[in-house]
């Protein structure tokens, strides 16, 4: 099996934490957000992970792979032109080699599935095409499926024509042959407003007979906006409490994440809360808040936050003379 992985993008949704880094090395449940897509591809034992990256954040994943997945075998291919999602992954075509199936994972959001059962689900058809079901349908583009396979797709219906929500997760038996539709989709000009998407390629692929199922996954876990990266740290703290730092005269509310390296003293930390390696806390209230690498915080409530890498914060503490009876709301 050949991964592929495409993390071109600017991140605007996620700026300004995605002004010096890819939206993928955000950090989120105490590891990147790629950490966690690559641990969960882990089992499949997969032959190659190609990357489709632009030339601005490429060194960096590719730098991170290399540190923090040194055994895998990765490659890298430079998104010259941003002219969508399908062409981002006809990008690989020439790492594809007859016989090779593939899995493509985009990297907005963190899937929770069990991708072992690929051989079983995939036995009597020619691909997945993961999803989820969803109460706000218009948002996405949908499955519509019937007698077990995919019959048509819809971007953002007006009405309930389904709730199968596609999570950017697809897996194809002939990579060749769907890196050769891919091919023919760009060639015919199949656009909208002047990107390249999947559906066309995969609409095109089930008018030629193939067949193609539509599996939910168990989680469905978006980064890619900070309210939504904050929604996602919760659910990935979820019966989880590391503290692999130091924690000194401190109050932990489960669950937190303290990375090794970090260093909290004379603080109320969580709930979900994570913090990462070289960060040092003191004297602060935090919760629901997500601390990046080497930041120092001092003196301070933080609550529903985000602060990135290499950030300075210094607070003040109140001095107050409050009467009874008193009401006092401080935003």
């Amino acid at each position: 099996m050949k991964i592929i992985l495409p993390t071109a993008g600017r991140g605007t949704r996620l700026r300004p934490h995605t002004h010096t880094k890819a939206k993928s090395l955000v950090h989120v449940g105490g590891k990147t957000v790629l950490e966690h897509i690559v641990s969960r591809l882990a089992p499949l034992a997969a032959e190659e992970y190609i990357f489709i990256n632009d030339e601005d954040n490429g060194p960096q994943v590719m730098e991170f792979m290399a540190r923090r997945f040194p055994d895998l075998k990765t490659s890298a291919v430079v998104q010259q032109e941003r002219l969508g999602p399908a062409h981002a992954v006809s990008l690989a075509s020439e790492r594809i080699k007859p016989g090779d199936d593939v899995l493509v994972v985009f990297n907005d959001t963190i899937f929770v599935t069990d991708l072992e059962r690929i051989p079983e689900i995939c036995a009597d058809c020619d691909g997945l095409i993961y999803s989820k079901e969803v109460e706000d349908y218009q948002r996405f583009g949908v499955n519509v499926v019937k007698d077990g396979f995919i019959v048509d797709m819809v971007e953002k219906p007006d009405t309930p024509v389904s709730r199968l929500a596609q999570v950017g997760l697809y897996y194809l038996k002939d990579g060749q042959g769907f890196m050769d539709y891919l091919k023919k989709t760009i060639d015919a000009g199949e656009t909208v407003k002047g990107e390249y998407y999947l559906p066309s390629v995969f609409m095109n692929m089930i008018r030629d007979g193939l067949k193609f199922k539509a599996p939910e996954i168990d989680a469905w876990l978006d980064c890619g906006k900070p309210e939504t990266l904050l929604e996602t740290n919760r659910y990935l703290l979820r019966e989880r409490h590391h503290v692999h730092g130091e924690a000194q005269g401190c109050v932990l509310v489960e669950p937190v994440h303290i990375e090794e390296g970090a260093s909290v003293r004379d603080s109320i930390i969580g709930p979900n809360v994570s913090i990462a390696a070289g960060t040092r806390i003191r004297g602060s209230i935090i919760r629901d808040s997500i601390i990046n690498a080497e930041t120092e915080v001092s003196d301070l409530i933080l609550s529903n936050s985000i602060i990135g890498d290499s950030v300075t914060l210094h607070g003040t503490p109140r001095k107050m003379n409050i009467g009874d009876h008193s009401l006092i709301e401080m935003e």
